[in-house]
């Protein structure tokens, strides 16, 4: 197992600077996302980890020792590529096997470190074929295998599901995390995709523009978001997001959409700093935060609604209820065996938790 830290970490291409000044630690045995859209600078500080790019200032340390200078080779790490780059002429053994050979090991200790990646991975029938017999999941298997050989500390995963289809991919997720369970190390992937994030990270970095958003457990994330991006960004549906005003009235806090009747009773809110009176704010809950207006039982201060029903979605287990909140579209999840009744209903008579509830600064984004 290995901590990593990177200090004050500059890179640019040129005039095109991608990272500025970022600082982040991983610690030992964590599994940490990088998540974010394209071009945010994940993959850049992935490889910069790696020692596949040269950084212009800063420092990257893995268990204290500064690896910033440091071939490849010479990290401690072992990297599993979004392509699955295996060696097409030679079969499962001789691409788990090639990157050991230079390390002067014995024989016995090379058969013996392929079979236990091999059986790990549930790969031992396959030793003998070369990547074409193999299907896309078998591939990535092998690509995994390649790097556990190692018997490294720190692993690096970029963006390594991305070619396999749905199916692969959540057998795929399953099959990384219990080689993360069961080997305890330290893992660094990079991903676009939130659900892969969310399934797998003990702690996730959330970065765009070459800036770490916010960095957190999934729950933290998901619940708590720093910023409007991180809110927008994470979760399927989006969170739902309301312009409003900040109302003072008595020292009761509220908020209301401008042009409506419509206030949120913020007396429940935890605030890091007191809003001001007529501060522009966006309101943010989720859909799963709202249930039917006549359902019973605990669930804190609530807001009643009745909203127009524009349609609704339903996909298996799930539905989804997109409702008119004073012109914006919002989405409630609701039972998907009432599905069909709010498809024939024009309203949707709803209360939402207002506990559950961000606010944001309207102007800089941030969780107020």
């Amino acid at each position: 197992m290995s901590t990593v830290e990177f200090r004050d970490i500059v890179k640019r291409y040129g005039a095109l600077t991608i990272l500025e000044r970022l600082n982040l630690k991983v610690e030992d045995g964590e599994f940490l996302v990088l998540l974010g859209p394209s071009g945010c600078g994940k993959t850049t500080l992935l490889n910069l980890l790696a020692g596949l790019l040269e950084i212009n200032d800063g420092a990257i340390l893995i268990d204290g020792r500064d690896v910033s200078d440091l071939d490849p080779k010479d990290r401690g790490l072992a990297m599993v590529f979004q392509s699955y780059a295996l060696y097409p002429t030679k079969t499962v053994r001789g691409n788990l096997k090639f990157g050991l050979s230079a390390r002067r090991l014995s024989a016995a200790e090379i058969e013996s470190r392929i079979a236990w990646a091999a059986k790990l991975l549930q790969i031992e029938h396959l030793l003998d074929r070369k990547p074409a017999q193999l299907s896309g999941g078998q591939r990535q298997r092998v690509a995994i295998g390649r790097a556990l050989v190692k018997q490294v500390g720190l692993f690096l995963f970029d963006e390594p599901l991305s070619n396999l289809d749905a199916k692969l991919r959540t057998e795929m997720r399953l099959e990384i995390k219990k080689l993360h369970t069961q080997l305890k190390s330290t893992i660094v992937y990079v991903t676009h995709d939130q659900i892969e994030a969310m399934t797998m990270a003990t702690k996730i970095a959330v970065m765009d523009k070459g800036v770490i958003q916010q960095l957190g457990s999934p729950d933290e994330i998901y619940d708590l978001p720093e910023n409007v991006f991180v809110a927008d960004f994470v979760g399927a549906p989006t969170m739902n997001m309301v312009d409003a005003v900040i109302r003072r009235d008595n020292g009761a806090v509220g908020a209301e959409l401008p042009g409506t009747e419509i206030r949120f009773d913020l007396a429940a809110y935890k605030w890091r700093d007191p809003p001001a009176d007529r501060q522009p704010v966006k309101i943010g809950f989720r859909s799963e935060h709202f249930a039917p207006a006549d359902e019973e039982g605990p669930m804190g201060p609530v807001m009643p609604l009745e909203l127009p029903i524009q349609f609704v979605e339903k996909s298996g287990a799930e539905a989804i209820a997109f409702l008119d909140l004073a012109g914006k579209t919002i989405a409630a999840r609701v039972e998907p065996g009432a599905a069909d009744r709010y498809r024939r209903s024009p309203t949707a008579a709803v209360k939402l938790q207002l506990d559950k509830v961000n606010v944001f600064d309207a102007g800089s984004g941030r969780r107020l």
